[in-house]
């Protein structure tokens, strides 16, 4: 665990919006040397900005998380600004939708070289050095659809946050030992925008989600935050979220069913 967060350094992937924006300020308020990378200069900027308005340390780096070197020069820039990093928390995700025999398989690549493998960059890239320190923490965001099997619709994605899941697992069970936290973050509905960069293929009618209360970033910022201060690993935003996985390995068979049920209910589906 890093209890301490005052004056060690932070960098974000996915940080100009949404969770990734909202951590990265969490971070600052705690003391945090922030190093917000993402995509979109404009917005990340902005983020930058408000984190030094409100008397905390930023800098934004313009990274795409499906390079390598673009993942090496955002360590690079993060060391030279504040000395070696101390968390690195992977929030970058796109979005495709389509009914599974439509999504084509460039979609499926484009969703997993940046969902998944941006986790797997990161992880390479700032890992070894945290593992030679005996200290550090990697905070992985994954969904609540890659625990149960709800979101046909996004298959890709549900494909990629679940391996995110199981990857950050294995990868606690690794790390913690030599020092190294990891935690896995697992959102329900989140107030973000990531239907901006969503693509469709064919139609699609309404999407089926479990009826979880949607949150405001800075709540799920807030469970980051704690989540790194004490070590834990599993953080899925809503509470409910425990029992519907209890009910899944109860009655696998029967959880099934409920969710065929709830689909057919919301959607039409047959």
């Amino acid at each position: 665990m890093i209890a301490d967060l005052e004056g060690r350094a932070a960098v974000v992937t996915g940080a100009a919006s949404g969770i990734g924006r909202a951590a990265a300020m969490a971070f600052a308020q705690h003391g945090m040397r922030t190093v917000l990378a993402d995509i979109n200069d404009e917005r990340l900027d902005k983020a930058v900005e408000e984190i030094r308005g409100a008397g905390g340390e930023g800098i934004a780096v313009h990274c795409d998380v499906a390079s390598d070197d673009d993942l090496a020069a955002l360590h690079r820039a993060a060391r030279q600004s504040y000395g070696p990093v101390d968390l690195v928390m992977s929030n970058v995700g796109v979005l495709v939708l389509g009914e599974p025999a439509d999504i084509p398989i460039d979609a499926w690549q484009r969703v997993l070289d940046i969902d998944l493998l941006s986790v797997v960059r990161a992880t390479r890239e700032f890992l070894p050095s945290m593992l030679e320190r005996g200290s550090g923490h990697l905070v992985n965001t994954a969904l609540t659809a890659g625990l149960w099997g709800y979101g046909a619709e996004r298959l890709p994605y549900v494909a990629a946050k679940a391996a995110i899941v199981a990857v950050s697992e294995a990868l606690a069970a690794y790390a913690r030992p030599k020092g190294v936290g990891v935690t896995c973050l697992c959102p329900g509905p989140v107030a973000t925008n990531i239907a901006e960069q969503m693509t469709i293929h064919g139609p699609v009618g309404n999407l089926w989600g479990p009826p979880l209360e949607i949150l405001e970033p800075a709540v799920v910022a807030a469970q980051v935050v704690d989540a790194v201060r004490t070590g834990r690993f599993f953080v899925p935003t809503h509470d409910e979220v425990f029992g519907i996985l209890r009910r899944r390995a109860e009655d696998p068979e029967g959880f099934l069913d409920e969710i065929i049920a709830q689909r057919s209910s919301t959607t039409g589906a047959g």
